[in-house]
């Protein structure tokens, strides 16, 4: 694709937040049941495929700004260790993985600028499970920046079961063989609850806020799509632009609500990021959890379990759920889990002995 300088789509952040290297485009959205039932049955894939975002109830709204109470102050602190971490990079190029990761990469911009005084590029670019990685993105940034990509690091929000992070692996592997580049495919997280980031603030499944929300905490941007009815092979992997909802955006809110804890919150400790040898038992553990709950529930696709907090939420909002697993009901951070269960009229089963604070089960589509 043509490599220029005029390229400037930022969602609603501010311009020198994050560029966002996909495209807007005018999409046809589909219910969310019909979207299962393409999904399961293989004749179209999820990216190809959005469905409508609605608003969340006021009740869900007034729980989303409890979660933040309840957060903040570890969200802040987790932010503040990655971004020393990379701050010991010679000259890190931030690439945040689209949604999750975007709001985490404008934390840390505007945490390396105002704290470190290094004002640091950010990219927000797209990778689907399946598709892999944004190659024309990628190539975007790299004609702007070292050509082999030495300086790249990729950033999320968490991890659910490592399915991204393997994605990512294989694409840059890919993209690294057919380009002669360099490009590490290590992966910066807020928390690694399966063990499987290269670098985490934290291995605990905790409450992420902007989990919560959709649009609305995510720059007003759709998750990504790759489809090629709408997009040209040299275009970048697309989005909706929700424009309309500017009045209920808490996109730049949030990141300003963390910049004032974090504010409040100095001097902060010093403390040790997790290692290798607690990555690895955190791995073990999480896909001996997964295996037995799959047998459980007689779940043969891997893809129907979501373990974690941040997935699970995820499945209420945007699948078709057959039940949410929780471990502690009366946990605070369950509280958006039983609002959004209960419009949806979907079952809640407590199970104390959960190794994730929640886990999503999808439901199998009725043809």
């Amino acid at each position: 694709m043509a490599m220029s300088n005029s390229f400037h789509f930022h969602g609603s952040y501010l311009p020198d937040d994050v560029q966002i290297l996909l495209k807007p485009i005018a999409f046809e959205l589909i219910k969310i049941q019909q979207k299962e039932q393409f999904i399961q049955s293989g004749q179209k894939h999820y990216s190809e495929m959005l469905s409508p975002e609605y608003q969340p109830s006021a009740r869900y709204l007034e729980i989303f700004h409890q979660a933040m109470r309840i957060s903040q102050q570890q969200l802040a602190h987790h932010v503040w260790l990655l971004a020393q971490y990379i701050n010991q990079h010679a000259q890190p190029v931030l690439v945040s993985l689209a949604r999750a990761g975007t709001p985490v990469g404008v934390l840390l911009k505007r945490i390396l600028r105002e704290y470190f005084q290094r004002e640091i590029p950010h990219y927000s670019i797209s990778i689907i499970r399946d598709r892999g990685i944004d190659a024309n993105a990628l190539n975007y940034i790299l004609a702007h920046h070292d050509p082999l990509g030495r300086d790249l690091l990729f950033i999320d929000g968490w991890t659910g079961k490592g399915v991204i992070g393997q994605t990512l692996n294989l694409s840059i592997c890919a993209f690294n063989q057919q380009h002669g580049t360099q490009i590490s495919s290590d992966l910066y997280v807020l928390t690694d609850i399966s063990g499987t980031a290269t670098v985490s603030a934290s291995l605990e499944d905790y409450l992420i806020p902007s989990a919560l929300l959709n649009a609305t905490i995510g720059g007003l941007i759709s998750r990504s799509i790759l489809n090629a009815d709408y997009l040209a092979a040299t275009d970048f992997h697309g989005c909706k632009f929700y424009a309309q909802w500017h009045a209920q955006d808490l996109s730049l809110w949030y990141i300003e609500q963390i910049m004032h804890t974090l504010q409040a919150l100095q001097p902060l400790p010093d403390t040790p990021l997790p290692d290798a040898q607690a990555r690895q038992a955190r791995r073990k553990q999480s896909q001996i959890c997964i295996r037995r709950l799959m047998q459980e529930y007689r779940i043969d696709d891997i893809n129907h379990i979501k373990p974690g907090i941040g997935e699970a939420i995820r499945v209420l909002l945007r699948r078709v759920p057959e039940r949410i697993l929780v471990r502690d009901l009366q946990l605070l951070a369950i509280q958006p889990f039983r609002v959004l269960a209960e419009e949806k009229q979907v079952p809640l089963e407590e199970r104390p002995e959960l190794h994730y604070q929640a886990v999503g089960v999808i439901a199998k589509a009725v043809n």
